[in-house]
Order: structure tokens, then sequence, then C-alpha cells
């Protein structure tokens, strides 16, 4: 029996962006090697899904080459709109508001895409095969133009959420509602997104799984409903947030139970660096972090086999 794959996604961007800073620093660059090595230790191969402060890094280069040169890891893109070349002012104001690159107009939209697939293919010397969009927002029009410039696999997807109330633009209508998208990964209908189609992107969604049952997750939207509001169900993801290696272990534990040929993990970059988010504050933090980590990978070493994206798509495209 083929073992289900373990994908680590990383979201390799500038330092605590929670803060809205106008400068953005890449000092979260010199801590990633400490978690590549843990990673190798357990034979699994992260996903650096690098965003434009990162590539223009000097050391963030210097370390994915290496990565890339061993064979130990994979570069893909990732994009946050309101700092990505070429300038457009969108909302008068995108350092604040952060809008989604799906905001944007389509020739914009555009430009901004091949800009960053350019510049990372040109800077780390390979074919950009994986995506994932900024703050989780997706649409057909962005699938299509990832399909068009070779894009293989994206993982955007954040199935049981819905982000329309975290807002972009401030005019704009918020995030992409994934509540009823796939769970499991699905080469992607590009007019449809939520649905399986004939393209050749795979859509791999993240390993998400409701923290309540169905019965208290429907008495507590109707709580919400009654007080004028809309929220989704509360969610455990595969992400650390200090000290839940357990709950982490039961995401895991679901996914694969549900029929899942994978399990996906996603963290930012800046969380390895103490102060580098508003989660791992300071040293203990990041040490706590790492404990964290090392029960889960020794969990799942057992039960799964490391994939970046890329080797993951080829596994499925092999059985499509």
């Amino acid at each position: 029996m083929t073992k289900p794959a373990f994908i680590i996604t990383i979201d390799t961007e500038g330092d605590n962006l929670w803060q809205n800073h106008r400068q953005i620093k890449t000092e979260n660059a010199r801590f990633l090697p400490r978690f590549q090595a843990l990673c190798e230790k357990y034979g699994f191969k992260p996903v650096w899904l690098t965003n434009y402060e990162m590539a223009i890094d000097p050391d963030y280069i210097e370390f994915a080459k290496d990565v890339i040169t061993r064979g130990q890891g994979e570069v893909g893109m990732h994009l946050h709109a309101w700092n990505s070349p070429p300038d457009y002012d969108l909302t008068g104001d995108d350092w604040r508001w952060q809008p989604y690159l799906i905001e944007y107009p389509d020739e914009v939209l555009r430009e901004k895409v091949v800009y960053m697939t350019t510049l990372l293919e040109e800077t780390f010397g390979t074919k950009m095969i994986s995506h994932r969009a900024g703050r989780w927002a997706f649409d057909s029009r962005y699938a299509k133009l990832l399909v068009e410039l070779g894009y293989k696999v994206d993982c955007s997807v954040t199935p049981r959420i819905n982000w329309r109330n975290a807002k972009g633009a401030p005019t704009g209508n918020g995030g992409t509602d994934y509540q009823h998208f796939p769970t499991q990964a699905y080469f992607m209908d590009l007019g449809n997104i939520s649905q399986p189609g004939h393209s050749d992107l795979l859509e791999v969604p993240m390993s998400i799984q409701y923290k309540h049952g169905p019965l208290m997750n429907s008495f507590k939207q109707s709580y919400d409903r009654l007080r004028g509001k809309y929220r989704s169900p509360s969610v455990n993801w595969l992400r650390p947030s200090g000290g839940n290696t357990a709950q982490m272990i039961a995401v895991a534990e679901k996914t694969l139970a549900e029929g899942n040929d994978y399990v996906e993990f996603m963290l930012h970059s800046s969380e390895f660096m103490p102060g580098g988010s508003p989660t791992f504050k300071d040293e203990a933090d990041i040490e706590q972090l790492y404990k964290d980590l090392d029960k889960l990978f020794s969990w799942l070493a057992e039960r799964t086999v490391g994939m970046t994206l890329a080797e993951y798509y080829e596994r499925k495209n092999k059985t499509y």
C-alpha cells in the first residue's frame, strides 16, 4: 500500500507582516536553515512558497539555491499584491489595506503574476510549478493564468473557511468563500474552481478540520445569525500555534481517516524567528515550536512519506 504524502508548505515572506509595516524586513531568512535541517532529519521536503521581498534577499537566495541543488525541497510562488511589482495604487493606501490580488484589474493581475514568475525562475534557475495565493484569495482568472504560465499545482484552497469577512480593499467583497470546496486534491475546473474538472492544474487544499461537531456548529451559526453576524464554523489547521501538538496530530489523523492520500502543513517563514509573528514572540516560544514540530514530524514519519508539491503532482498525474 502506498503511503500518504506529507506536504510541508511555507509562506516565505517578510518579517511580521501582520503589523502592516510600511517597510518590510527579511531578517527571518537567517532562521530558515534550522527548520530545513529538521525536515531533512525526517526525510521531509518543504515547499518554500516565495514572495517578492524574499526573492530579492541575498541570504534567502543562497539558502534556497542550496535546497534546490541538493534536491531537498522546492521553491514555488507566493504573491502579496500590495508590494509586488509592478506598482499599482488600487485603494489609495494599499500598504494599509493589503488588497487581494483578485481585486485588481485583469491586466494588473497578469502583470504581477508574470513579473513574479519571471523573477523566481531567473533567480533560482528552475521552472515554477507550485503556487499559493497571497491571503488565500483565488478565482478562475487567476487559475487560468497559472495554467497559461505552466504552473501545475495550486494550494490556495482552505476548505471549510469563508474569507468574505476578511476585507482587502475597503470597498471590495472580501476574500474567497471556500466553505463548500473539496477537502481532497482535485484537478480543477478552470471555469468553476470549486469543482473537479479536466484542466492540468492540481488543487491541493489545506488540511483543515472542524473544531466542533455538526450539532455544535449548527447551534453556533444559528446564534450568530440571531446577533446579525456570520462567521465560518471554528476549525483547526495543520499548523503550529504553540503547544498544540495533540491538536495537529488529531487534524492529520482525521484527514487520513477520511481517505485523503496526503496531509498538508503550513507556516509562515517569519514564524521561525523570535518576534517575527504575533504567535512566537521570543526565543522560548521558538523552542516550544521546535519541540512541537519534532513530536509532530516523528508521528508523521511513521505514517507518511515526505513530498514536495511537484512530486505529489507527479504521483497524482500518473493515476489520473
